[in-house]
């Protein structure tokens, strides 16, 4: 099967391969003939856990055993397809038939594409791979995210950036496209991810902005000996204490003074207030292949940090 049909899901959903293949009877089966992955939104789940899927021009249902992997043998528990509800799902045609009404019903298995996902896609990743992925839920310790038909995989929260963030929250929104790389695949197909090597080292972001700039930040943390400002994801400098500024503040921050050698930025806080802003989409330097090795720390800087794959 094509590796790139296993995409996070939605991402097929409004494309015109997959409009026209739901575009009537006749295209429907002919996907089921050629065992083609499509999409479509789920409508309902019902009291059995089957899942209602609207194809266009007619019903598709998946049964319960075929929502996902790992349902049928209780590893996976129902919420995974309850959750699915008013979004799309990734399915194969598996055969048709008609409702208690006489109506016509496509039969679907989204399981089916996750076991070829897993086999054509996923196995065939190594550490270090650049790919896409979609933010599905946020908790504490990381963001869980999709990275094709519904295959879970974990980015921790340590490895969503180089600056500390307090929740995935911070930087994520729940469904939100984003690329990650793969940092581990275990024994049981876990899949683990890392994203801060995409935003760019300490020299990429900090040419981004010059001394003498006021330029815009999120204070991260206060300490004794000062406040650390946010400047991008992957670039903080450290301003004076000043009363009444909190870790989460906005700020408006004058840079004084750059040294690459030790990875300091100097920052005189012009201003620092509440406020709800979203997080900023994030910029990649990186948007796609292979990382064997990232270095952030500029040459020469005594402290080195860096990703080896």
């Amino acid at each position: 099967m094509d590796r790139t049909v296993f995409q996070p899901e939605g991402r097929l959903l409004h494309t015109a391969e997959n409009q026209r293949r739901c575009a009537g009877p006749a295209a429907l089966r002919e996907a089921f003939m050629e065992g083609a992955v499509l999409e479509g939104r789920v409508l309902r789940c019902d009291a059995a856990h089957d899942l209602h899927v609207e194809l266009g021009c007619m019903r598709g249902l998946i049964p319960r055993a075929e929502g996902a992997i790992g349902v049928a043998e209780g590893r996976v528990r129902d919420i995974a397809l309850i959750s699915r509800v008013n979004k799309p799902v990734s399915f194969i045609i598996t055969g048709f038939t008609q409702t208690a009404e006489g109506e016509p019903l496509a039969l679907l298995s989204r399981r089916r594409v996750q076991e070829a996902c897993l086999r054509d896609y996923i196995a065939a990743l190594s550490p270090g791979d650049v790919i896409p992925a979609t933010v599905t839920h946020l908790e504490g310790f990381g963001a869980f995210c999709d990275v094709g038909a519904g295959v879970s995989a974990l980015l921790p929260i340590d490895s969503i950036s180089v600056s500390r963030i307090p929740h995935p929250g911070a930087r994520f929104t729940q469904g939100q496209q984003i690329l990650a790389v793969v940092r581990e695949i275990d024994a049981d197909r876990r899949i683990t991810l890392t994203h801060k090597e995409l935003l760019g080292t300490w020299e990429e972001n900090a040419a981004l902005m010059e001394t003498g700039e006021t330029v815009p930040g999120i204070v991260r943390s206060v300490e004794s000996y000062g406040v650390f400002v946010e400047l991008t994801p992957n670039l903080a400098g450290l301003a004076e204490r000043a009363e009444g500024v909190r870790a989460g503040d906005h700020a408006a921050v004058y840079i004084k003074s750059m040294l690459p050698q030790k990875m300091k930025i100097k920052l005189i806080l012009v201003d620092a207030f509440a406020a709800e802003y979203p997080p900023a989409p994030p910029h990649y330097f990186i948007r796609q292949g292979h990382i064997d090795r990232w270095c952030y720390s500029p040459p020469g800087c005594g402290r080195k940090i860096e990703s080896v794959f």
